[in-house]
Order: structure tokens, then C-alpha cells, then sequence
């Protein structure tokens, strides 16, 4: 090796960083025994900035553009070696670069449920994931506080760390909302939009912006989404309880058949019951075409005696009637009632 080599080997000239893959937010310029060159250019590119450390501690910070190293432009630097007016001389100094451009997709979610409180039913648990973006915003502060002196500091390290501050600040984003526990699943961007404010502080600690967060799925306990699916049914019928005893009327049948499928005497109580009912709905209508005026003429005649009860189904009825009452579904008071108004009808 020539000595032209060795010592254009020991001063650096120019100082940059080309980022080489995603994910690297601090990179410390590889030093060795060299020293920078008085004058000599430092670089930073746009989505970059550049700190010069002495001994341990932060001097200048530079923001994207070109720079001539001199005691004007490290004016920290000049007084921490307390350099004079006529320094000239190469010099000593770590250099590190951090990446300030978005750190996109990082994605957070609950391993576990998340028990927060909620004004209506106390106490409840949570599930939800989404994104989040970030980016470098106080480079002296994050080397302070995060990368420090490490050859290199990637997002995948501190993935874990911020990922757990975002949990941590669910309750809390809850609170702020303002957003009833019913209602989080229809109101994601409330709710995320108060995740990132509620977390921001924390971010601000570590030399990070928050600059977004995404809501892509919140799972309420099974219970409470019951609730959620009835209060949706109410919504649809308005306030017209008619629609609405139909609606859970809907929801029960399948029930019914269910437990009349399940045999036993619960089945057939069930059964019997959903039969009793659909009775009374049809004993309604019949009564409705009874109170209706008759059809003029013969074809009203017709009608009229299509429509009459023959004796073979009055004793039918009767006979399950009395099968309700010795089951004890019917009293005898009800039976008798019963009894008495279909007698009549054979009159």
C-alpha cells in the first residue's frame, strides 16, 4: 500500500448514507481509527437527518441538504472540543444517520382480550387489530433514548415495544371516545383516531410521530354481540312492537321446532306450546272473517256454509283439549270455557 493510500485511508471526505432495504431507522457511519476531514461534505438526503456525537454526547443535528464541515457549521461541536477560530485540523466525531421516512403497515392486535370499563355494562372484554404508521421525529431523542450507539437499529426491534404501547392505551381510547361499547363496531375511525391520540404522548417520549392508525376489526364477547344483533333487529321494526313480536316470534320458531325435534316432555311442551300459539293466530283470523259482513246472495250463502265447523272437528278439539288439561297446561276453569264455546257452535 502506497502512503498516497494510507492516508487518503485515515480522512474522510465526504459523509453519507445510502439506505440500503426497509426498516432501518438509525445507521452509525463506520468510523474505525479514521478521522473527518475539516471541509469536508456531509450529505443528508430528503427522509433522512444526521447527528454528530462527541464523547457520549448529541452535538449537531442536521435536517436534509449539503453541508461543508467547519467550526461554522458544528458550532456544538466547536465548543465541546473547544476548537479556536484557526482550527483546520482533521477531527474525530461518530456520525449517525436516521431514516425519518414513514414506517407503514405496522401492524398491532390483541393476543388476548382486553378488559376495559364501560359505563353500561361494567366491565367487559376486547379484541380488535389494525395498522399504524410512524416516523422518526427527534432524531437526538430517539438516540438518547432507543438506539444509542449500536452499528445499526431496525423498525423489527422496537416492533414489540410500540406494539405494546398501543394495547396499553386501549382503555384509555375507550374513555375519550366517548363511543358507547355497542356502538365501537360501527364507529372505527372515532375509535382509531382516539387510539392514536390517546398513544401519541408515549410516541413523543421516544422521538416518534404517530402519524396514523387503522381500525380493521373489533370482536365485542359473545354476549354483548347478541345484544348488538338484537338492538340492530329493534332498529329495523322502529317502534312498531307488532313487527317486533313477529321479528322475535321469527327468532324463536327455530327454537321450538328444535326442542320438539329433542322429544321428552320439554319437547312436547314446547311443541304444543308453539302449536297453541299458532292456534291463537289462526282462531284470530277466523274470528275476523266471522265478524265480517256476509257475501250478498247465494255465493255469500256458499261461503257461509263452507266455512261452519263440522261435529267431527268440534270433538277433535275437545279431545286435545282435554290431553292439555290432564298435562296441566290448561286449567279446568280454561278447559271449560273452551268446552262451552265450541258446544255452542254446534247449535
Amino acid at each position: 500500500m502506497g502512503l498516497m493510500d494510507f492516508i487518503k485511508k485515515q480522512f474522510i471526505d465526504i459523509l453519507e448514507w445510502t439506505e440500503q432495504g426497509d426498516g432501518v431507522l438509525a445507521w452509525r457511519y463506520p468510523m474505525a481509527d479514521n478521522e473527518i476531514q475539516y471541509g469536508g461534505s456531509l450529505t443528508v438526503r430528503e427522509s433522512q437527518m444526521a447527528v454528530f456525537v462527541n464523547e457520549g454526547k448529541v452535538a449537531d443535528v442536521f435536517g436534509p441538504g449539503t453541508y461543508k464541515l467547519t467550526t461554522q457549521t458544528l458550532p456544538v461541536l466547536t465548543y465541546l472540543k473547544n476548537w479556536d477560530k484557526l482550527f483546520q485540523s482533521p477531527f474525530k466525531s461518530d456520525v449517525y444517520f436516521f431514516s425519518t421516512r414513514q414506517q407503514i403497515d405496522q401492524r398491532w392486535g390483541t393476543t388476548q382480550p382486553v378488559t376495559i370499563r364501560d359505563k353500561d355494562f361494567g366491565a367487559v372484554r376486547l379484541r380488535g387489530f389494525g395498522n399504524y404508521a410512524y416516523r422518526i421525529a427527534d432524531p437526538k431523542l430517539f438516540h438518547t433514548q432507543v438506539s444509542g450507539t449500536r452499528q445499526s437499529y431496525t423498525a423489527a426491534e422496537l416492533d414489540g415495544q410500540l406494539r405494546a404501547l398501543m394495547l396499553q392505551h386501549i382503555s384509555d381510547a375507550v374513555a375519550s371516545s366517548g363511543i358507547a361499547f355497542l356502538d365501537l363496531a360501527a364507529n372505527q375511525v372515532a375509535f382509531a383516531k382516539a387510539l392514536q391520540q390517546a398513544t401519541q404522548p408515549a410516541f413523543n417520549q421516544l422521538g416518534l410521530q404517530l402519524e396514523s392508525v387503522t381500525l380493521q376489526n373489533i370482536s365485542l364477547p359473545e354476549e354483548l354481540q347478541k345484544i348488538l344483533d338484537q338492538k340492530i333487529g329493534m332498529g329495523m321494526v322502529g317502534n312498531d312492537m307488532g313487527k317486533f313480536m313477529q321479528y322475535q316470534t321469527a327468532q324463536s320458531l327455530p327454537k321450538f321446532a328444535e326442542g320438539a325435534a329433542g322429544g321428552g316432555v320439554v319437547g312436547d311442551a314446547m311443541g304444543l306450546g308453539a302449536g297453541v300459539a299458532l292456534g291463537q293466530v289462526m282462531a284470530q283470523q277466523l274470528n275476523q272473517g266471522l265478524q265480517q259482513p256476509p257475501a250478498a246472495g247465494a255465493a255469500g250463502a256458499a261461503a257461509a256454509g263452507s266455512a261452519a265447523i263440522r261435529p267431527d272437528e268440534v270433538m277433535a278439539t275437545l279431545e286435545k283439549l282435554a290431553d292439555l288439561k290432564g298435562k296441566g297446561i290448561l286449567t279446568q276453569e280454561e278447559f271449560d270455557a273452551k268446552k262451552a264455546e265450541l258446544l255452542k257452535k254446534l247449535v
